[in-house]
C-alpha cells in the first residue's frame, strides 16, 4: 500500500527483458531484497540491492498495463517506498495496481500552477468525480474537471519539481490508478437496495458532518 506522496525520482540506469535497474538515493533507507517499490504509480518487487540504487522485476502484464515497458536508459520515474504500518497518510490509498495508461492531450498554465488534461478509457473515467482522488504516474493528485473522454488535475510548482509530472509533455503516457474506495462502493451498490451502501459509507464516518 502507498499514498501517492512520492519520495523521491529516481533515473533509468538499465533495462532487461525481466528487470529494471533504477539509480537512486532515499528509498534505499529500510528496503530490503523482496520489498515493494512503487515505480511510476507500479508496485513492483525488488529483487537486487546496490549502493546507488536497485533492481525490480518486471512481468510482462506489467509492461502491457503500464508505461514502464516505454521507458529508457536516463528516463525519470517517481519512486515510493510501501507505506510503514506507523506512517501518514498524507495523500491517498494508492495500491500500485495500474488500471490503464492514459495519454497527455495538454499542459495550461493556471497562475503558479499548471493544469495538466489526460485522455483516459471509459473503464477510468466512470470512477472520476470533480474532487475525487487519482494516482497519475503514482502521485496522489484531485481530479479539477472531467468529462466523457479526459480529466484534469492541477499541478503546483512542488509536485512539479518534487516529480516526474514536471517534466511531462503532450502527448506522453502516464499510468492511472483509481481511488479503490470507489471500485468498493460499485461493488457493493445495487440498484434498488442503497440502504447497504449507506450503511457502509456511515460505518466509516463518510456520512458524517465536517
Amino acid at each position: 500500500m502507498f499514498t501517492g506522496i512520492i519520495e523521491e525520482i529516481g533515473s533509468v540506469q538499465q533495462l532487461s527483458a525481466k528487470g529494471l535497474a533504477v539509480q537512486a538515493k532515499d528509498v534505499l533507507a529500510g528496503t530490503g531484497m523482496g520489498d515493494s517499490i512503487s515505480v511510476n504509480g507500479a508496485c513492483l518487487t525488488v529483487i537486487d540491492m546496490a549502493k546507488s540504487g536497485f533492481t525490480v522485476e518486471i512481468m510482462p502484464e506489467t509492461k502491457r498495463l503500464t508505461n514502464i515497458g516505454d521507458l529508457h536508459v536516463g528516463d525519470s520515474v517517481n519512486l515510493e517506498r510501501a507505506l510503514p504500518a506507523q506512517g501518514r497518510l498524507g495523500g491517498h490509498f494508492v495500491q500500485g495496481h495500474v488500471d490503464a495508461v492514459g495519454k497527455v492531450l495538454s499542459l495550461q498554465p493556471d497562475g503558479e500552477a499548471v493544469i495538466l488534461s489526460i485522455k483516459a478509457p471509459e473503464d477510468v473515467l466512470k470512477y472520476l468525480v470533480k474532487k475525487c482522488f487519482v494516482a497519475v504516474n503514482g502521485v496522489s493528485l484531485t481530479v479539477t474537471e472531467c468529462s466523457a473522454s479526459q480529466f484534469s488535475v492541477s499541478l503546483v510548482s512542488y509536485t512539479r519539481l518534487k516529480t516526474n509530472l514536471g517534466t511531462l509533455k503532450q502527448g506522453n503516457k502516464v499510468n492511472l490508478e483509481i481511488d479503490i474506495i470507489a471500485k468498493y462502493i460499485e461493488k457493493f451498490y445495487h440498484p434498488g437496495k442503497q440502504e447497504g451502501i449507506i450503511s457502509l459509507l456511515d460505518q466509516y464516518d463518510y456520512l458524517k458532518a465536517r
